[in-house]
């Protein structure tokens, strides 16, 4: 018996939907400053797996525009944009949750490649990028701005998420001696061969982190009581001299 379809508002994006966002965040006025597609993608994973639940109004503003600057968020196609976000971000979560994995929005652009000599030079941080890096260094910048927007999931403890988050942000141009130090490491101990199998590394981190920060994550609160709970027969709180049940606690 084949699989209920899902929901219209948890479904994946279609290519001709995410084709469709794309335009619609390149069209946004200026100055707005949009995440363009793939950036966007390791956005919404970074948002995913913070140890807290943002929310949503707070990291779906920042895709219109990275300074939440209130004309973009009005401008023409910003509802559209904003649907099809957040059923990108449902298929996400979902994939993570139920199966541990998911398919990363990473390009294989081939006109890229052929401009590398005019873009890549000594002064370009992708001249220092391993090759089998730069096709996913889009997707981990969006992953990174995420996790510097909402810092809950970088100022945890946990040495498992620091490992998971050293094997991502590997993708990244290392700033400083200590962050180059990591990058070489783990390029002598966990060489990566081919962008399939660093997209397959990149996978199984963010796989890792939304399992380590899940119970923190969905963790219920208790609800404290702040004052002492009053009795029926106590006098009301109110100071209106009458007991409790005949005043406010009536009813």
């Amino acid at each position: 018996m084949p699989a209920p379809d899902l929901p219209a508002a948890t479904r994946d994006l279609s290519d001709a939907e995410l084709v469709e966002l794309d335009d619609l965040l390149a069209a946004l006025p200026e100055p707005a400053m949009p995440m363009e597609i793939v950036m966007l993608d390791g956005y919404l994973c970074g948002v995913i797996v913070q140890p807290v639940l943002v929310p949503t109004e707070q990291w779906l503003a920042l895709v219109l525009d990275i300074e939440r600057r209130a004309f973009a968020q009005e401008a023409v196609g910003a509802d559209r944009i904003r649907a099809l976000v957040l059923r990108r971000h449902a298929a996400l979560n979902r994939a993570l949750l139920e199966g541990g994995w998911f398919d990363p929005l990473i390009l294989d652009d081939d006109d890229e490649e052929e401009g590398d000599g005019e873009t890549t030079g000594e002064s370009d941080p992708l001249a220092a990028l391993d090759p089998v890096s730069r096709p996913l260094m889009p997707w981990v910048a969006g992953f990174q701005f995420a996790c510097v927007s909402f810092p809950a999931l970088l100022e945890s403890e946990d040495e498992a998420v620091m490992t998971a988050l050293a094997r991502i942000f590997r993708h990244l141009p290392a700033e400083g001696e200590e962050v180059r130090e990591i990058v070489d490491t783990l390029d002598r101990e966990s060489p990566l061969e081919s962008v399939d199998a660093a997209i397959e590394e990149l996978v199984a981190c963010v796989a890792d982190l939304a399992d380590l920060t899940r119970d923190e994550r969905y963790r219920v609160q208790t609800v404290r009581r702040e004052t002492p709970k009053v009795g029926r027969n106590d006098p009301c709180p109110c100071g209106s001299g009458r007991k409790f049940k005949h005043c406010h606690g009536a009813g």
